[in-house]
């Protein structure tokens, strides 16, 4: 058997999952409405190997792909969720897998989400290759279920450019929005000390967890609405409030943790002046991390631009057309 190779966007939430009501199978405390990265990617390949004795793991070597080093924490979560794959599919033997992203791991841009909705369609596109598994292929919705099992978030990345995720799975909403800029302001590449998995747990010891999955709720509803009447300012809004619900709850939990750092403050205050002071206007919004992502509208492209140049002088940014480098 050659190499098989599926690779997966990233997303990000705008009203976000944050808190779970079933660790084992990822289920969401309140649903989240995302806005899918396709330029943000990860990359699996897998190769049965007739001479192993168990699946192994490592990084794929690519020019156009960054170097990655999962912990041994992480390449067990990691091959633990293949061997489920395997059973669900059928499939027999042991296999070699390799994967890596075209941007920063480990840092709050929802590498987790990417990597195992990859690792999900590359086993299917195994499961399909093998000639005694001729039946027919799994819908996205099938593959969505079976990925939320190794990372909730992911079960998104199977839906574009939005999709809902509520406590039956996640599913593709159509909106009147379709094509928005993005870029990412890194303020911090390093690996998070505080994993997602840890501060989905954590956020449940605020004591301001009380009616977050309500007000969550909320948002989402005045969201769908917002995009669905055109209005970029409440859709703006919207996203800011719930971005600071979140890492609030960051902030009070049992105990505390800060994924916000200066340089994060330091683009959020100058974004928020910069409203003040021209119309167009981007949405901003925060993972679980220290870095800033921004969705722009296709016709204000003199503000993507401007941001760019401007943010570059301090940062590297992830933009549509790749990573700029700080100047």
């Amino acid at each position: 058997m050659s190499w098989i190779e599926a690779s997966a966007p990233s997303n990000i939430a705008l009203i976000k999952y944050m808190g779970k009501l079933d660790s084992s199978g990822n289920k969401p405390t309140n649903a989240s409405l995302s806005w899918t990265l396709e330029k943000l990617r990860t990359f699996v390949r897998i190769q049965k190997n007739e001479q192993l004795k168990t699946d192994t793991w490592k990084a794929y070597e690519r020019e156009d792909l960054r170097p990655i080093a999962l912990s041994l924490k992480g390449q067990e979560k990691f091959l633990n969720f293949f061997d489920y794959l395997k059973k669900e599919f059928k499939l027999t033997g042991f296999y070699e897998i390799e994967s890596a992203n075209n941007f920063p791991s480990d840092c709050g841009l929802a590498s987790s989400a990417s990597s195992f909705a990859a690792l999900t369609l590359c086993a299917h596109q195994v499961y399909l290759s093998e000639s005694e598994h001729k039946s027919r292929p799994y819908l996205a919705k099938e593959l969505s279920r079976l990925s939320q099992k190794g990372s909730g978030s992911s079960c998104r990345s199977f839906f574009a450019p939005w999709a809902l995720w509520h406590d039956v799975g996640a599913e593709e909403i159509k909106l009147p929005l379709s094509s928005l800029r993005h870029l990412v302001i890194l303020c911090d590449e390093t690996v998070k000390s505080v994993s997602s998995s840890e501060a989905h747990k954590l956020v449940l010891t605020s004591e301001l967890f009380k009616g977050r999955p309500e007000r969550a709720q909320e948002r989402l509803q005045n969201l769908i609405s917002a995009t669905r009447a055109g209005d970029w300012e409440k859709m703006c809004k919207i996203s800011w409030n719930e971005f600071w619900d979140m890492h609030t709850l960051f902030h009070t939990s049992q105990p505390t943790f800060m994924y916000m750092n200066g340089d994060s403050l330091f683009v959020l205050n100058y974004l928020q002046r910069l409203e003040n002071q021209r119309p167009e206007r981007a949405l901003i919004t925060m993972d679980a991390g220290s870095n800033i992502h921004l969705l722009i509208k296709n016709e204000d492209s003199q503000l993507y631009q401007d941001l760019i140049g401007y943010f570059s002088e301090y940062f590297n940014i992830w933009t549509d057309e790749g990573m700029v480098k700080k100047c």
